[in-house]
């Protein structure tokens, strides 16, 4: 069971970094401190909404593999 689970988390952690590396840079990174509002009130489109879709999803179940493994192990 912790092999098949590791497996997993491998899988969905590789699926994540991907995921996370192909998004388009949305600011200044921490220039957008003092002004950048409208990088978080900005609606995403298209192929951005579905990646930052599947960057929440991964993220969860990277967590949920990560407790399941601690259970398990």
């Amino acid at each position: 069971m912790a092999t098949l689970l590791l497996i997993l988390q491998f899988l969905v952690s590789i699926g994540l970094i991907t995921v996370v590396l192909l998004q388009r840079s949305k600011g200044e990174g921490l220039g957008s401190i003092g002004g950048g509002a409208h990088l978080f009130f900005e609606k995403a489109r298209g192929i951005d909404q579905t990646m930052e879709r599947a960057t929440t999803v991964l993220a969860v179940l990277f967590m949920v593999l990560s407790i399941a493994l601690t259970v398990v192990s």
